[in-house]
Formats: structure tokens, C-alpha cells, sequence
């Protein structure tokens, strides 16, 4: 069975790299387009109140199927390959390949080198942006904004500890689909994560649990250590140390780091055991 959140293909249309593997009754190339949004959520069905499965963030590249006439495109994002629904307004031709990424938790684009004067966007962590130069404490993208340089990097710099990064979030709302400061999920902040540290990782928990790591034996189990990852269904936190976890949850709301057994205990007690720990 092809995983549909993964796989573009419906019934009436697929991606030609789809054909033979899949029925569908008619398969089509798709077009390559640029997110030019700073946040575009990747929704279930077209229309604005339907799930937000996930988020693409500026810079990044979408293959789009087919497109329904009403402001809505459907594709497949290039960095996770996840398939869903994303408004047109949030698409652009694709421009010069992105060069750097946003390493701050989030950053202003100001339109020109003074910080005085209004901001034209905020951007998040893993924002992928082509820096054109440089103008004193600015960095200048294509499209002329100027951000500060040491919120960003070139895109082949990676994190040194993941957890870290996953740290930095303690606070963020929790938000289903999200992948940002302004709202994360448990899945999304392992993601955002990893990905900082140069680890490609799968979009959702079930997915991150059958492809990131090894299986930690009962013994093993025992003795955590930082960055092991643990899974419920529906579920992932990362361990920061010998006692505690880091995780976005619905519980609070929120991301926290909180003692390991009492989340444990909680989570049984709401009906879910521990499904497996991966080491990384």
C-alpha cells in the first residue's frame, strides 16, 4: 500500500514518476514552484478551514499535480515529500536557488539596512533564502530585504546538538501541523530539529518511529540518553537528559520539558504506552 500522505495520486490524476506503480486515469509531469509565503499551510482538502496536515516555508520548492480553479494547487513538497492541498497565492516561479537558512528561532526582513524601520516579514527557523550580498550587519536577499547576519546561515552549516534546537522552542504554542515558533506539533518540532542538524527526517510521528534510528532493547531502555527519541502512537518526545523530555503536546498546549516518568505515567493514564525508543 503506497502511504497517501506521501504519495501523489488519486484516482483521477497522479505524478507521471507514478505510472505503472500506481492506477490513475490520467498521469501529468507537474510544475515546479517556489513557496513565497513565509508560512503556507498544506491542508487536506482546498479550502482554508480544512486540517492542516503541515507547513511550507518560504524558500521551499513544491512539484505542483493540479491546480482547482478556486485558488488551491495540489502537489508535493520537495524537502519531506509530503502531498496535500496549498493555496496558489502562497506560489511563485521558482528564483534563484536559495543560498542560506534562518538558524534563529525567528528574524525580521527589514526593507532596508536600519533596523528602525518597519519590518516587511518575519521568518522562521529553516526559512531558505537567496542571499544576493552583504551590507554591514545586513544580510541582502534577492528580493532586497535585509536581515540580520547572524540570524542566518549558509544551508550546508549544521546544528551541533539537535536537542538544542528543540530546547529553543520551550514556550511555542502548540499548533496541529505546525512547524514554527508561532505554533508547533511534536512531530514537526523533531523535524525542525533534526533537520537544522543536517539529519533528513520524515514529517510525521509514525514515520519518524519506522524510519529514524535504532530500537533501544528493554535494557537499553533504562539508561536514556540526550537525543534518544520516544514514541506513543501519535506520538514523539525527544529526551534531553537522564530525566527529562522535551516535547510539543496538547496536553499544555504547548512545547515543555518536563520529568520523563511523570509524562510517561500521564500518557498511560490518558491510554497510550510507550511504543518504542529509537537511538539516532
Amino acid at each position: 500500500m503506497h502511504d497517501v500522505r506521501l504519495t501523489p495520486a488519486r484516482a483521477d490524476l497522479a505524478a507521471k514518476y507514478l505510472e505503472g506503480k500506481v492506477k490513475a486515469a490520467r498521469f501529468v509531469e507537474g510544475e515546479t514552484f517556489e513557496v513565497c509565503e513565509a508560512i503556507a499551510p498544506l491542508r487536506r482538502a482546498p479550502a482554508a478551514d480544512a486540517e492542516q496536515m503541515t507547513q511550507a516555508l518560504k524558500g521551499e520548492r513544491v512539484t505542483v499535480y493540479d491546480r482547482n480553479g478556486e485558488g488551491w494547487a495540489w502537489g508535493q513538497l520537495a524537502d519531506d515529500g509530503y502531498v496535500g492541498w496549498i493555496a496558489d497565492a502562497a506560489l511563485t516561479s521558482p528564483g534563484a536557488a536559495p543560498t542560506h537558512k534562518v538558524t534563529a528561532l525567528r528574524t525580521l526582513a527589514f526593507p532596508g539596512p536600519s533596523i528602525k524601520l518597519p519590518p516587511v516579514e518575519a521568518l522562521a527557523m529553516g526559512t531558505k533564502l537567496a542571499v544576493v550580498r552583504e551590507d554591514g550587519a545586513f544580510a541582502v536577499t534577492r528580493e532586497g530585504w535585509h536581515l540580520p547576519r547572524p540570524h542566518l546561515a549558509s544551508l550546508d552549516t549544521m546544528a551541533p546538538d539537535f536537542v538544542g534546537i528543540a530546547e529553543q522552542f520551550v514556550g511555542t504554542a502548540y499548533l496541529w501541523g505546525g512547524k514554527s515558533s508561532l505554533g508547533i506539533d511534536c512531530s514537526g518540532l523533531v523535524q525542525i530539529a533534526l533537520t537544522a542538524a543536517g539529519t533528513g527526517c520524515p514529517r510525521d510521528s509514525d514515520m519518524q518511529q519506522d524510519g529514524v534510528g535504532r530500537e533501544l532493547t528493554a535494557a537499553e531502555s533504562k539508561h536514556l540518553t540526550r537525543g534518544d527519541l520516544i514514541f506513543w502512537k501519535g506520538h514523539v518526545a525527544i529526551v534531553r537528559d537522564a530525566t527529562t523530555i522535551v516535547h510539543a503536546n496538547a496536553h499544555h498546549m504547548a512545547t515543555v520539558a518536563e520529568n520523563t516518568q511523570a509524562a510517561i505515567a500521564r500518557i498511560k493514564a490518558a491510554g497510550s504506552e510507550v511504543a518504542a525508543i529509537k537511538r539516532l
